[in-house]
């Protein structure tokens, strides 16, 4: 068994994956011993996050979820503990491992009952497995609301296989809010993304000694993992990594431009230009270069001036409207390009530049990083940003397929995806980063790490990992803005 932090790239199974491991497993396996390594391990996590619980709570449903609950209240009912289970539907009709399971826990001396018990110390919610895709209802529900009152208590919940109530694929669902989260077999994307996150509580993982066969199956998705640390050799100079250019900054929106830029030079960009769009804050006419006293070295050029076929340009930071006359020779001429905010809104309204950036990517394939948040991505997919959220990596794979070119859809559980690749879920940030700015930082952060020489995804995943890790970092006390976080970048 193992806790599952930011670090590791975890291979991710969803539920029709998890089932056919499940069965190759069962298929070697003697009868029921899927369901008791389940219980076994439900059990002795329990023990562990709860050691001097007096009452634990087994709430459990009519499948095989409810059967592993079953053979973890036998164990902790034999460990002493006041075990109240209730069930839903007909003990006759449980599957045929569950029944043994159930006769299991009576024999263990466990309690049976129509009503949870009063204040818990531990609940297990094991009422509704990987096949659910539907909401809690009626004693379900009802059980849902009594496991958020006994989390207020202090009470500790621990979810068998994921909360109920989550899509296993998706992270979608008005799910038990868990503490923390047994995975069995594999590790499901929908803990990782959308709802997944706040539901889950703190993940961990026991393969039930079959990790032989889910390696025969393939990956729904990974878990992103922390970057390789690279030492900049000392015979190097500016030159070796790599001109960055922020182009945006409408009026108004200056700050947004030079939260990316300022990002792009902490990273260790050799070179940071900003082209502000006419009639910028810090412009004194159309075009005339400025500069920026909190960091001087960045350096202001006229948007023509940029030589683009050698530069590593971050586009569309508080671009407005005004940055769509840009984006033509941007698609056109950058040597890698990341494209933000409303450069991807103007794309999104546009033919033309769809198509200019779907032949960029034929043509250049592997230098173009996307970063919308969901409704910007909804625009580029033109669907809603409910169709985005409702399947997250779907979205991010149909928008990397559609265009060429590498997608990020921003937000918990950030999705990184490659065109006909594997997508992967960002385990690294926090709510915090929910604030104006934060995306721009992350641009200028993709922009510095394609300068640094690495491919489109892997620039993409490094900046969205270190992008996290910085946020996970922060002073619980300290507000996250985004001007600081841009200067924490190593």
């Amino acid at each position: 068994m193992q806790r599952i932090t930011p670090g590791r790239a975890w291979p991710l199974h969803g539920a029709a994956a998890t089932r056919a491991i499940e069965a190759a497993a069962a298929a070697r396996l003697p009868p029921h011993t899927l369901m008791q390594r389940a219980g076994e391990a439900v059990a002795r996590l329990a023990l562990a996050l709860a050691p001097h619980a007096h009452t634990v709570w087994v709430a459990c449903g009519p499948g095989n979820n409810g059967g592993d609950g079953l053979e973890a209240a036998s164990h902790l009912a034999s460990a002493h503990r006041r075990v109240v289970i209730t069930c839903l539907g007909d003990a006759n009709a449980l599957p045929e491992d569950a029944r043994r399971s159930l006769a299991r826990a009576q024999a263990a001396g466990a309690t049976f009952s129509l009503e949870p018990p009063e204040q818990p110390d531990l609940v297990i919610d094991a009422i509704l497995g990987i096949g659910a895709r539907r909401a809690l209802e009626g004693r379900a529900a009802h059980w849902k609301a009594r496991m958020a009152q006994a989390t207020q208590d202090d009470a500790i919940v621990l979810a068998i296989d994921l909360p109920s109530g989550l899509d296993a694929d998706t992270g979608r669902g008005h799910a038990v809010q868990a503490t923390h989260t047994l995975s069995l077999l594999t590790l499901k994307p929908g803990l990782f993304t959308a709802q997944g996150r706040d539901a889950a509580g703190t993940i961990w993982l026991d393969d039930l000694g079959c990790s032989d066969f889910a390696g025969q199956v393939a990956t729904s998705a990974t878990l992103n993992a922390a970057p390789l640390a690279r030492a900049r050799p000392h015979a190097s100079h500016k030159g070796s990594w790599g001109d960055v250019a922020v182009i945006g900054g409408a009026p108004g929106m200056t700050g947004a431009a030079l939260l990316a830029a300022r990002a792009a030079l902490h990273a260790g960009a050799g070179r940071v230009f900003v082209g502000l769009l006419d009639g910028s804050d810090l412009a004194h006419a159309p075009g005339t270069p400025a500069w920026d006293p909190m960091q001087p070295e960045l350096m202001f050029r006229a948007i023509e001036s940029l030589d683009l076929a050698h530069l590593h340009i971050a586009c569309g930071c508080g671009g407005a409207d005004a940055v769509r006359a840009e984006l033509p020779r941007v698609l056109s001429r950058a040597k890698t390009l990341v494209l933000d905010a409303d450069a991807l809104n103007a794309i999104a309204i546009d033919t033309g530049l769809q198509t200019l950036l779907q032949a960029r990517c034929v043509r250049q394939p592997d230098t173009t990083v996307l970063t919308p948040h969901p409704l910007e991505a909804a625009r580029l997919l033109a669907t809603s940003t409910d169709i985005i959220q409702a399947d997250r990596l779907g979205a991010a794979r149909a928008l990397a397929d559609r265009f060429g070119a590498v997608s990020v859809i921003k937000g918990s559980g950030s999705v990184i995806a490659a065109p006909g690749g594997v997508p992967s879920i960002n385990p690294t940030g926090h709510a915090g980063l929910a604030t104006a700015g934060t995306g721009d930082v992350l641009a200028g952060l993709v922009a510095a790490r394609l300068a640094h020489g690495l491919s489109a995804i892997e620039a993409a995943a490094d900046a969205v990992y270190t992008h996290g890790a910085l946020a996970d970092a922060w002073p619980n006390q300290e507000t996250l803005v985004a001007s600081r976080l841009a200067q924490q970048i190593r």
